[in-house]
C-alpha cells in the first residue's frame, strides 16, 4: 500500500443506503416537532471577531457612508478609540441560519416573522462577538406555532452588547 493510498476514503458499499446517496438523510441534527421544543433551550452561534474588512465590506452592502462607520478622525473627535460598528452589522451576528436552531426546526419553518433589539454598548474592530439564542416563548396556534428567540450578543469582555427578540412561524406538525 503506498502513502497516497492510505489517504483514500474507506467507503463501505453495505453502508450506502439502496439506490445510493439520499440527500433528506444529510441532516446536521435531527429535526424536531414544536412540541418537542423546550423553553430555555439554547442555540449558541459562532463567535467572531470583526475587523476594519468586515466594516467595509458592510458599508458596502448597506450603503451607509456616516462617518461614524469609516472615518477614524471623526470617531476619535466623538470620543470613541476607533471605528464604530453599525448596529446592523452587529444584529447580523444573531442570524440563526449560523447555528444549528433552523435546523432543529428543519422543514417546519416557515417564516422569519419579526425582530428586535437594543444595542448596550459600542462594538469597534478587533471585538469578538459571542452571539447567543434562547427560546423564551413558544406559541402554539391552529396548525402553527410561535417561536420566539431572545437574541444576545457579548463581547469579550463579558458585555452585553445587544439584547433583542425573534419570532419565527412554524408549522405544529413535521
Amino acid at each position: 500500500m503506498t502513502a497516497e493510498s492510505n489517504l483514500k476514503p474507506q467507503i463501505n458499499e453495505g453502508s450506502l443506503p439502496r439506490g445510493g446517496f439520499d440527500r433528506s438523510a444529510h441532516r446536521l441534527v435531527e429535526p424536531r416537532p414544536f412540541a418537542a421544543l423546550k423553553i430555555g433551550e439554547r442555540f449558541c452561534l459562532p463567535s467572531r471577531t470583526v475587523t476594519d474588512a468586515n466594516f467595509a465590506a458592510f458599508q458596502g452592502v448597506s450603503g451607509d457612508n456616516h462617518p461614524i462607520h469609516y472615518d477614524i478622525e471623526y470617531c476619535r473627535a466623538q470620543g470613541h478609540p476607533g471605528l464604530l460598528a453599525h448596529g446592523l452589522q452587529v444584529l447580523c451576528f444573531t442570524a440563526a441560519g449560523a447555528g444549528l436552531f433552523p435546523h432543529v426546526i428543519g422543514d417546519a419553518l416557515l417564516g422569519f416573522i419579526e425582530q428586535s433589539s437594543k444595542f448596550h454598548k459600542p462594538v469597534y474592530a478587533g471585538d469578538t462577538l459571542y452571539p447567543e439564542l434562547v427560546i423564551a416563548s413558544l406559541t402554539p396556534q391552529r396548525t402553527t406555532g410561535i417561536v420566539t428567540v431572545a437574541s444576545s450578543v457579548h463581547n469579550q469582555r463579558s458585555e452585553l452588547v445587544l439584547s433583542g427578540e425573534q419570532k419565527y412561524l412554524v408549522r405544529l406538525a413535521l
